[in-house]
């Protein structure tokens, strides 16, 4: 069971700063992807996640971080004053105690130093672990800031021009059939059986309607809802070695809209299911909770071998929409041959190797499954693999850079159109 521990308001730094707003300043450590990046400022922590490591990205992010006029100030007193170690250490803990990170091996404080100004051995070899609350913090973040440069609000459930018996009504009524959710219209149905049962005393002459009034089952009368589809979606996250090359990190912009998805589809979508594929030489299913801890690796991409996998998870699930979102820089480079040995040829579009893509793609068409795609690259070749997947199974294709998921070109073959949203 979960505790609060309620303490004295003391007016001090560590308690007035905004922990999400530091949560966020420290995105590129906590969701680092192995990219080197010589400008990013916690290139030299390489992504290890050690107490120390918190330690040194805390002081970046205090030292170079976005705050508000009257937290800067009083963070360069409390640096004239030397007290950052100490600031440090208190954020640790509100982090701890609030659920955003989760220490592995605690420093032990009846043990002794080793020395002054030494770590003791057990910190050193401390650990920390993001929790699930910060992930789904940073994937709500994302998603705002996503939906926010489309101009648009928070999407809904899934409305088709379909209607059904349901809990929440839109008015309409009609009898009753069996298998409806019996959300009955009392009124309705009293209505029509009193009628029915006026019309039997009229037709044999009894004289006036005597209670109780007989409700029969062809009285029963039920409300309509408007009817809203589930949908189970894959996400396919390309985590090959092309994903950090070409002086360009696109995996971390990739799995911020993977982060995004997942907290769309779990909060807004909340009958969807939502499975993560990661495909690379070969595929694998990982849980969602782990989009923002993997990293890139091996080098190739198995395009064909995620699609199989996803199109296997689909055709496990009961949904009336089933759809595969895929992200990736573009470029099948891989195949699993019958023998399970692994074909790899990174030089161009490899005939082969596409065209068992291709069939594994029209394979996911005579299954009903959707593909949509989010391209990080946009070369020809590329873009032109992209329409033919997107054509082929009805899909939409999303071309985005790295650098904004703001901005990208939409284009939709549902209504033969293209348009870039802003």
């Amino acid at each position: 069971m979960k505790r609060i521990r309620y303490t004295k308001y003391n007016g001090d730094l560590a308690g007035d700063m905004d922990l999400e707003d530091l949560m966020q300043q420290l995105s590129d450590y906590l969701l680092d992807s192995g990219f080197q990046d010589p400008m990013s400022r916690f290139q030299e922590l390489q992504g290890e996640h050690t107490l120390d490591n918190l330690r040194e990205a805390l002081r970046e992010a205090l030292e170079l971080g976005d705050f508000d006029l009257a937290i800067r100030d009083r963070l360069d007193q409390m640096a004239a004053e030397g007290e950052i170690d100490k600031l440090i250490d208190q954020l640790m803990q509100r982090m701890e105690q609030q659920d955003y990170i989760r220490i592995d091996n605690p420093e032990d404080p009846s043990q002794p130093s080793s020395g002054p100004g030494d770590v003791g051995e057990g910190e050193a070899h401390a650990r920390f672990e993001v929790t699930d609350k910060s992930l789904d913090f940073l994937g709500y973040k994302t998603l705002q800031d996503l939906m926010g440069s489309l101009g648009r609000a928070s999407a809904g459930r899934h409305d088709t021009s379909h209607q059904a018996t349901g809990v929440e009504t839109n008015g309409s009524i009609r009898p009753y059939e069996f298998g409806d959710t019996l959300n009955l219209d009392a009124n309705a149905t009293l209505a029509a059986a009193m009628i029915s049962q006026a019309e039997a005393h009229r037709d044999s002459d009894q004289g006036p309607i005597t209670w109780p009034i007989d409700v029969d089952y062809k009285h029963l009368h039920v409300q309509q809802s408007d009817y809203q589809s589930s949908c189970a979606t894959v996400v396919m996250l390309d985590c090959s070695h092309s994903m950090i090359l070409y002086g360009e990190d696109r995996f971390t912009p990739a799995k911020r809209v993977a982060m995004a998805l997942s907290h769309l589809i779990r909060t807004q979508y909340p009958g969807d299911t939502m499975n993560l594929v990661l495909f690379h030489d070969s595929a694998e299913e990982v849980p969602v909770s782990q989009i923002a801890r993997v990293k890139v690796g091996p080098h190739y991409t198995n395009t064909r071998e995620g699609l199989r996998l996803a199109r296997s998870i689909l055709n496990r699930q009961r949904k009336e929409m089933r759809q595969i979102v895929m992200i990736t820089d573009g470029k099948p480079s891989a195949l699993t041959l019958p023998d399970g040995r692994i074909y790899k040829n990174a030089f161009g579009l490899d005939p082969l190797v596409l065209s068992e893509t291709l069939e594994e793609v029209a394979r996911c068409r005579r299954a009903g499954i959707l593909i949509n795609t989010f391209m990080l690259a946009s070369d020809p070749g590329l873009v032109q693999f992209v329409q033919r997947v997107s054509a082929m199974c009805r899909g939409k294709a999303y071309f985005t850079t790295p650098q904004t998921l703001g901005n990208y070109l939409m284009m939709d073959f549902l209504n033969r159109k293209m348009k870039t949203v802003h």
